[in-house]
């Protein structure tokens, strides 16, 4: 990117737009005018005071990277989320120029479009501030500085008081491709919608973000859909995360993308009673070792799983296997088998999935979607594992479950339509994070390490220490700092709850979706009342420079936008988080040393880039074997839109592959990128 280019196209068209908007008294649009003239020159001095920002930043960012053929870190990240800021903002104005003087120019709106991308770019330069003192007080090459530092403590203090609305009104995924933006609108539209509902009725929560009627208001007013998706990240609880998250589990929409989902001829659910298991050990395979049942909080207790399988194989249709079935349906899809074919024999491959969610929500059901399509790509059977969510059950109990699954699955495997010559771990997010986590566990106990990982975009790192990609929580629509402190303190029981006893996850959403048809009718009636209720008051404050809210070095003049309502971040303080097992990337060598094979994918807008880009340097630093590989354009959680854009099809395609790798045992460098 010509920055030089880009800065001066930037000035060219503030000038351009000022001297069109500064004519007679007369001139039409005359406010209006005033408004655009007032927004130019803020933006005019944005981008002079930016430039020097962006050229210091962009002069050694390639420092950051994992190695030079792999570009990526959070200093890159910010400093291309200001160029789509940029860019919109030349494309709008230069459209505005051209355009001021005609008949049905549409004055409001695009002063309206403008203020707002003025907003974002007065927030981001705030951000990029904060980037550029990171650069001088961490060590060269490091994108997390001290542990508990000044700097992680100033990120949570900005999130607090910083204005936020911006980033989800008009400009809404201003950041991503034009093919993602309408996804990601529709998705935040459907999380303020269904927050209205849950604040004010508790029952049937899937009410909200599945009616038309009760949205319809934050298509209509993107200010007001801005305001209230702050408000809600910022004081709504864990319990509403979860019940939205869920929301995928139900029957409406998991049976919505069932319909363009990739036919498989066995889903079968399972229930593992919690017996102890017999493992040889590595070292000595003449000799067993114990691997017991999870204990952790309330005592041992069964581990669910799913094995979804494209083609019916030996071994899965057994009465032994279908004696740990718990699906209400015929667990084979029978109809799916032609008539008279006989099962495949086993695979000599068997891919163990953990899903994501943060710790706190979702199962297998929300994951299907790709797994189904990895099981026909790959023509492996997967066990994807239904561990016990957060805060119910916080660690160690889902990393219990995952590894008392992996080595379960390991004795069992004739039952799953594999022999398990290679055993490949995959995951995402909180998922990949307990791939480590159990791969860490088997060199701890002295079992069968997987001869792979693939983890993507996983947390590595389950503090709110600060980098320059977590920045990015300050406007990640789906990974704003105040739900990620949530969900960390979830997971490590800082806030820790009493499991609700005789109802779990699967039949709670069952009671939710069996309230949804119900309450669409009361939704609708909410919605119209609404709209004769007072409007919101929406106001922007500047900080003052004696508010003891936030921080006193940004240069002389220059603040950030304040927001009235403050966030409370319970920042996680429990000594759980930096325990090697719930946070990797602070492991020891010598607890990493022996993992196998780690493939890392992750995207450059994800807030928790820097986690992979950094725990693949330590291993690599090591002599581990890891790939890195960082795409582009796609928000945290990607796999879970699967099939609603080509950019998340071929990044789902890239984890495919690195799969493949793992199975077809190619070998690899101690260090490698792809």
């Amino acid at each position: 990117m010509d920055w030089i280019a880009v800065f001066s196209s930037l000035e060219a068209v503030c000038e351009e737009n000022i001297t069109a908007l500064s004519g007679p008294p007369d001139l039409p649009y005359g406010d209006v005018s005033r408004r655009l003239v007032t927004c130019m020159r803020k933006i005019q001095d944005h981008g002079r005071a930016l430039e020097p920002v962006v050229s210091g930043i962009t002069a050694v960012y390639h420092h950051y990277d994992f190695d030079s053929d792999t570009p990526g870190n959070g200093y890159r990240t910010l400093v291309k989320v200001l160029q789509s800021c940029l860019l919109h903002i030349i494309h709008n104005g230069r459209y505005i120029a051209s355009n001021c003087h005609r008949a049905f120019f549409r004055a409001d709106h695009n002063a309206s479009e403008m203020e707002a991308y003025s907003s974002v770019l007065c927030q981001l330069r705030a951000l990029l501030y904060i980037a550029q003192g990171m650069l001088h007080d961490n060590c060269p090459g490091q994108l997390y500085g001290e542990q508990d530092g000044e700097l992680s403590r100033r990120l949570v203090r900005e999130y607090a008081s910083m204005h936020k609305a911006c980033f989800y009104g008009r400009c809404l995924g201003f950041q991503f491709s034009s093919s993602l933006r309408p996804i990601l609108q529709s998705l935040i539209i459907s999380m303020v919608s269904f927050g209205e509902s849950y604040e004010k009725q508790h029952s049937g929560l899937g009410m909200a973000a599945f009616s038309l009627l009760t949205s319809g208001k934050y298509v209509i007013d993107p200010e007001l859909r801005g305001e209230e998706y702050e408000r809600i990240t910022q004081n709504l609880d864990m319990k509403f995360w979860k019940s939205f998250w869920n929301l995928t589990e139900s029957e409406l929409v998991s049976g919505f993308a069932s319909l363009t989902s990739t036919l498989v001829q066995v889903n079968l659910t399972l229930t593992i009673p919690p017996e102890p298991l017999l493992l040889p050990l590595v070292s000595d395979p003449r000799l067993s070792t114990p691997v017991s049942p999870p204990v952790a909080h309330w005592g041992p207790g069964p581990v669910n799983m799913r094995l979804i399988s494209y083609e019916l194989r030996e071994g899965q249709d057994s009465k032994e296997l279908l004696a740990f079935s718990r699906t209400e349906a015929p667990p084979i899809s029978l109809s799916l088998v032609p008539f008279g074919a006989q099962k495949r024999p086993p695979s000599p491959w068997l891919l163990i999935h953990f899903h994501g969610g943060g710790f706190v929500s979702q199962t297998s059901k929300s994951h299907e979607n790709y797994l189904k399509s990895w099981s026909k790509d790959l023509n492996v059977p997967i066990l994807s594992v239904d561990y016990s969510l957060a805060p119910e059950a916080p660690f160690p109990r889902a990393l219990e479950e995952c590894f008392y699954a992996y080595c379960w699955a390991l004795k069992n495997c004739h039952l799953l339509g594999s022999t398990a010559e290679r055993v490949c771990l995959a995951g995402d997010s909180a998922g990949g994070n307990l791939c480590i986590t159990v791969s860490m566990r088997a060199i701890a106990c002295g079992v069968r390490i997987p001869d792979g990982i693939m983890a993507a975009y996983p947390a590595t790192l389950l503090t709110i220490e600060a980098s320059p990609s977590r920045l990015l929580t300050s406007f990640d629509l789906l990974l704003p700092l105040g739900v990620l402190s949530k969900c960390i303190n979830a997971y490590t029981g800082k806030e820790m709850v009493q499991p609700t006893e005789g109802i779990s996850t699967l039949s709670a959403l069952g009671r939710d979706t069996a309230s949804l048809i119900s309450g669409l009718s009361h939704g609708a009636s909410k919605w119209i009342q609404s709209l004769d209720n007072e409007a919101h008051q929406r106001s922007v404050l500047p900080c003052s420079s004696d508010d003891s809210s936030g921080p006193r070095d940004y240069p002389e003049g220059f603040e950030p936008l304040r927001s009235e309502r403050l966030s409370v971040i319970q920042t996680p303080s429990c000594p759980t988080v930096k325990n090697p097992f719930v946070s990797p990337l602070l492991a020891s060598d010598d607890l990493l040393r022996g993992l196998p094979p780690v493939h890392l994918v992750a995207s450059a807008l994800d807030a928790l880039l820097d986690d992979s880009v950094m725990f693949a340097k330590k291993l690599r630093n090591m002599g581990q074997p890891v790939t890195l590989r960082v795409v582009e354009d796609l928000p945290h959680g990607f796999l879970s839109l699967s099939g609603l854009a080509e950019e998340i099809k071929v990044a789902s395609d890239i984890c495919v592959e690195r799969i493949r790798e793992v199975f077809q045992k190619q070998t690899l460098p101690s260090c490698t990128r792809k």
